[in-house]
């Protein structure tokens, strides 16, 4: 191959070099310019959060009764466990608490042991029963907790206070959300400039705060009076997120 010969193949190669760079560089600005094309007909969306809260009085009241028995023999802990839980029940029922109103939350027998001397020595069984009682008449649960004690209920807690149907407060506190979250949203567009086009989407998100204490656990001997329950109010919270398409 003489020195012509490769002269021209040289420039060819470089030529073809020379091209591809210019094609690539092309097409990354072709490319970039498409994006920024497709990027402005990207519909843009703003989200709008806002909080609503409804307060009502609780309608029900939820407690917990227990009976815990001990005993060397199984039939023994059982009879007397059951004996003293017969005589709650019919208790709290004769005080017009109704039968779907009452509900048993836990049944545990389980055999009681003790370390003595680094042994490990068996000292019968232990059964633990235990009601969940709701009262919709707040005037008797002095008289429930009363009278539970006095028939051997030897754990009492859990005392709560509730709403029946708690999605009827939850709508009052959602419209009160929204109606704030539309007047935010007019805010901003009037504020910013932004054109809100539609609502496109809607979240949702409550909260409905619970006291709950612990078991109170114990033997009461029966109370000397029926103490004074104060039921209070429920405040419901409801958080609203509106998405509006904008422009």
């Amino acid at each position: 191959m003489d020195q012509e010969t490769k002269k021209l193949e040289f420039s060819n190669r470089l030529f073809v070099v020379f091209l591809i760079l210019i094609l690539g560089i092309l097409g990354f600005f072709v490319a970039n310019i498409i994006f920024k094309f497709k990027s402005l007909d990207y519909p843009k969306e703003i989200i709008i959060g806002a909080e609503g809260r409804a307060f009502a009085k609780p309608d029900i009241a939820l407690i917990k009764l227990g009976v815990t028995t001990e005993s060397w023999e199984i039939k023994d802990v059982v009879k007397e466990n059951t004996e003293k839980m017969n005589a709650i029940l019919l208790e709290i029922k004769n005080l017009g608490i109704e039968e779907k109103d009452i509900q048993t939350t836990r049944y545990n027998l389980t055999p009681r042991y003790e370390w003595i001397e680094n042994k490990r020595v068996f000292k019968g069984y232990v059964l633990e029963q235990e009601i969940r009682v709701k009262i919709r008449n707040f005037e008797k649960i002095g008289e429930v907790i009363e009278k539970a004690t006095q028939k051997g209920a030897n754990l009492i807690g859990d005392l709560s206070f509730e709403i029946d149907d708690p999605e009827l407060v939850r709508e009052k506190a959602r419209e009160e959300a929204i109606k704030r979250a539309k007047a935010k949203a007019e805010k901003i567009s009037a504020l910013t400039g932004l054109r809100l086009k539609k609502l496109v989407n809607v979240y949702e998100d409550y909260s409905y705060p619970l006291a709950r204490p612990e078991m109170i656990k114990g033997d009461f001997g029966g109370l000397p009076t029926a103490p004074e329950i104060q039921p209070g109010e429920k405040e419901v919270t409801v958080r609203i997120n509106l998405v509006y398409r904008v422009k």
